[in-house]
């Protein structure tokens, strides 16, 4: 796909992965539209974003269907269609066991992380359809096939979006939309609890995970790597 020109969609792209994606968009010449929950940063990150090519973004809480299905139609009013989307929102409560953890924990993971996707896949595939065609990157984690204890939802939540996406993939292919999903190791960003830090120089930077993305969709579209795994190539020692 050249990416130049084409109309790329970016949730949760206030910060670390998703911004960083966004970033990627538009240095090659991609209009990108994101989203996020937190209004502020929603507003810095589209500053900041605006110095690199066009850009636009709106409040949108993927738990939402409806504010779903308005994020992409308004997508779609501005630019004129999709070409890309990029199921990157997600939260991780990490450390709790299934005992301590509560049902809307639990329901407020599988809904961010699963449910948003479905959504944003549900509403955009008919818009890709009528471009002709385009590229869905769902980004997952290495969580999605390595169990932990004390990440049951967060487990749950990516092994559910790896099986849909598999199933999607499938379902569109035909269309000429492609799918793939990523799914990252340990990478320095504030996900999970986790703070950015040089002491974790050795984890994998958000940049890593926009270099995957821009990689996939200037394959040729012959070619469809479907699951994406990377990781940290030198971690600490246990």
């Amino acid at each position: 796909m050249k990416i130049e020109n084409k109309i790329a969609v970016v949730t949760g792209a206030s910060k670390g992965i998703g911004y960083a994606i966004a970033e990627r968009l538009l240095e090659a010449g991609a209009k990108v539209f994101i989203c996020a929950r937190n209004k502020p940063e929603l507003k810095h990150a589209l500053e900041r974003l605006s110095a690199s090519g066009a850009v636009e973004g709106e409040i949108c809480d993927v738990r939402s269907e409806h504010q779903v299905k308005q994020m992409l139609e308004e997508c779609e009013r501005i630019f004129g269609g999709i070409d890309i989307l990029i199921n990157n929102a997600g939260i991780g409560i990490i450390g709790k066991t299934v005992e301590e953890m509560d049902g809307d924990e639990f329901r407020q993971t599988l809904e961010t992380n699963l449910f948003g996707v479905f959504y944003a896949c549900h509403y955009a595939v008919p818009m890709l359809k009528r471009r002709g065609g385009g590229y869905i990157i769902n980004i997952s984690s290495l969580a999605g096939q390595n169990a932990h204890p004390r990440m049951a939802a967060y487990n749950a939540s990516k092994f559910g979006l790896n099986g849909f996406s598999e199933a999607l993939m499938q379902e569109v292919r035909a269309d000429n939309i492609k799918l793939s999903y990523i799914c990252p190791g340990s990478v320095n960003t504030y996900f999970g609890g986790d703070t950015p830090s040089k002491d974790n120089h050795w984890q994998l930077q958000p940049e890593d995970i926009a270099d995957v993305v821009i990689d996939l969709l200037a394959m040729n579209d012959r070619a469809l790597p479907s699951k994406i795994e990377i990781r940290p190539s030198k971690p600490p020692k246990k």
